[in-house]
């Protein structure tokens, strides 16, 4: 216990933020399988998400206000979002909440980014977030909280098309900025 605290105490307050993000993916995960069927303790699966999500926000804001930076910041984050994420889309499609096309192209959409970034810095570039994929992080978090609590109500399935939508204009945005990263132009 006392290696664990200090490994957690030489961490930077992004990095526990990530990793808090981490360990809420299996707390959200089992609350909302046994809260499936309550629409009144549903509440708390969303609450998880919403914590969850509010250290996505957080962590990058801090590191990059007070110069708290990191590799293991660079490389867990975006890994704890995508376990987040994707976690709730995998369950809720399980569900039956969200559409199996919206969940393919969410997760294709991620696999493309990916492949392309490992590309980039192959070829020594980096590829940052831009802001349809910030957009598009804030959609997929808000029909997660939607999805979570209810079920194929109106509003759900209109926050769902337009996700999709802007997930593959995302997509089709940095695939398209960062062309010449694929035919291995320097």
């Amino acid at each position: 216990m006392k290696k664990f605290i200090t490994a957690w105490a030489s961490l930077n307050l992004p990095n526990q933020l990530t990793l808090v993000r981490i360990a809420l993916v299996p707390v959200y995960l089992v609350l909302l399988w046994a809260f499936r069927d309550d629409r009144a303790l549903c509440v708390l699966p969303l609450l998880v998400f919403a914590l969850a999500s509010l250290t996505d926000m957080l962590d990058g804001r801090i590191a990059r206000k007070y110069h708290l930076i990191t590799n293991f910041g660079k490389f867990m984050d975006p890994i704890a979002d995508k376990l987040l994420t994707h976690t709730a889309f995998i369950m809720l499609t399980w569900m039956g909440r969200l559409n199996v096309v919206a969940c393919i192209i969410f997760i294709a959409r991620e696999f493309v980014v990916s492949g392309l970034r490992l590309c980039a810095v192959e070829q020594g570039h980096v590829i940052a977030a831009g802001m349809s994929g910030k957009i598009k992080t804030v959609l997929q978090m808000l029909l997660v909280m939607l999805l979570t609590i209810g079920r194929g109500e109106p509003l759900a399935t209109l926050l769902e098309l337009a996700t999709a939508a802007m997930t593959l204009y995302s997509m089709g945005e940095y695939v398209w900025i960062n062309r010449s990263v694929l035919g291995g132009a320097k």
